[in-house]
């Protein structure tokens, strides 16, 4: 090849021309220097595609390996969450209405009546039985206090009978064989103080009212009467 300046002989490898000192322009180009000549090497093994890659041995790792564990069936019974839908679900409460009321009503009642009787068979004989002590007969007028007593007896007797019983397990003889249990809040027991309170209303309201306070149970919507409204009770069926 020839410097293009002198036209003068050079070598490939020549960067100047020996003759005129001028860079030779096939040896830069545009400031750019020319690539040095290189040798051909031999290839790297074609690496098939079914061999397996060199991976790092598992004692190199920074983390230890588990061993997989078989998972048996016990196990996967007792990992399991269980869902459970019908023992979280309320029990629907059922109240009790005025004819099955009506009818414990009436059983109690005749428990009641049956009650006085035996009372007044007792009181009867001993009071007669003082009358002849002092040498007098049973009369009409002789028989005025043996009345009043048997009276305030009774209503006696019929207080402590609804207020024991439902204080102690919200249910009497009649309640209990029809399935009815009288409850205070969230289902829990009333005490003796609200029995008595429900019973006052029952004898004060429903006198008052001519039955109209026993009467609101068949629309109200959750069957309670006055005296229920009064003592915030309720009446469930069991």
């Amino acid at each position: 090849m020839n410097c293009q300046n002198c036209d003068a002989p050079v070598l490939a490898s020549d960067e100047r021309c020996e003759k005129c000192g001028a860079k030779l322009l096939n040896r830069v180009f545009m400031g750019v220097p020319k690539a040095e000549n290189f040798t051909l090497t031999a290839e790297e093994p074609v690496r098939e595609l079914d061999e397996p890659e060199e991976t790092t041995s598992p004692e190199e790792w920074e983390f230890p390996l588990r061993t997989p564990r078989a998972i048996h069936h016990d196990d996967v019974r007792l990992s399991a969450p269980v869902f459970s839908t019908e023992s979280e679900a309320e029990p629907e409460v059922r109240w009790g209405g005025f004819f099955r009321r009506v009818g414990a009503f009436v059983v109690d009642v005749v428990m009641i009546v049956l009650l006085s009787a035996l009372m007044g068979s007792m009181a009867y004989v001993g009071y007669k039985v003082g009358l002849a002590a002092h040498d007098r007969p049973m009369s009409w007028n002789t028989a005025a206090p043996l009345v009043a007593f048997l009276t305030l007896a009774w209503m006696g007797l019929a207080t402590i009978y609804f207020v024991v019983f439902h204080g102690m397990e919200g249910r009497t003889i009649g309640k209990w064989l029809l399935g009815l249990r009288v409850v205070g809040k969230d289902q829990r027991p009333i005490s003796y103080r609200r029995a008595l309170l429900r019973w006052i209303g029952t004898i004060g309201l429903g006198g008052a009212s001519f039955g109209l306070a026993f009467l609101w149970i068949l629309w109200q919507r959750e069957k309670r009467g006055w005296h229920d409204l009064l003592a915030r009770t309720w009446v469930i069926r069991e």
